[in-house]
């Protein structure tokens, strides 16, 4: 068994746990409230610029061309390929991507993205690699759930988004590969550190959900709005 194997088995909890939630369960069934999905791509645009950022800090701690071409391959993906979901929902909700860039991320994603530039900011490339695996992996195994569970048709409103994630599988994997050769040869401490990057970043995709179904904004805006 792989290092990123134990991974996975340790956060079987986490990952059940985003596959029932209620978002990613409307995803599958092609029935989401409109707002929720306008602030989840609010917020992901904005994570996804930030996920770049750790992409390139990565990037920074790489010693050899193998893993700075497979950085940059990564930040190009982020880029142009990652838009096509995005277009997915926007064309189900009715509004022009472009309306949904710029806005502020809640709070979740705002701890998210710190999560991630912490560990790439202070630890080694393989705790950097820790903290953004969970993105790739769950989203590639809610594709994959969905698609079991629900036999999305092309006629399915979020057919393109669910098959986009299903079929990224490359990307996850050669993440992992990575993952596991640098693990192999960390110290203890390092691999729980890395351990610990990884759970967390799993929480926090739990979170990223649940903030999009409760439309949840920081605690000054709400009072603003009432």
């Amino acid at each position: 068994m792989t290092f990123t194997d134990d991974l996975r088995k340790e956060n079987e909890d986490i990952f059940q746990m985003i596959f029932d939630h209620p978002f990613v369960q409307g995803i599958g069934k092609g029935e989401l409230p409109k707002e929720a999905v306008e602030h989840y791509i609010k917020a992901d645009f904005e994570f996804l610029n930030a996920f770049i950022q750790v992409y390139s800090l990565a990037l920074s701690k790489s010693t050899n061309r193998d893993d700075m071409t497979y950085f940059h391959e990564q930040i190009q993906f982020t880029l142009f390929d990652e838009v096509k979901p995005h277009l997915n929902f926007s064309e189900y909700i009715g509004v022009r991507f472009e309306d949904l860039q710029g806005h502020p991320l809640p709070p979740s994603g705002d701890h998210y993205i710190k999560h991630m530039l912490y560990h790439a900011y202070t630890g080694s490339l393989a705790e950097t690699l820790g903290a953004l695996l969970p993105c790739p992996w769950t989203y590639l195994e809610i594709g994959q759930e969905l698609i079991n569970k629900y036999h999305p048709t092309a006629e399915h409103p979020f057919h393109k988004w669910i098959h986009f994630y299903a079929e990224s599988g490359k990307e996850t994997e050669e993440m992992r590969k990575r993952l596991d050769v640098l693990a192999a040869n960390a110290p203890l401490e390092e691999q729980q550190r890395i351990k610990d990057a990884f759970r967390k970043s799993c929480q926090l995709e739990l979170a990223f959900w649940e903030m999009a179904i409760t439309y949840e904004t920081w605690s000054g805006d709400m009072a603003v709005t009432k």
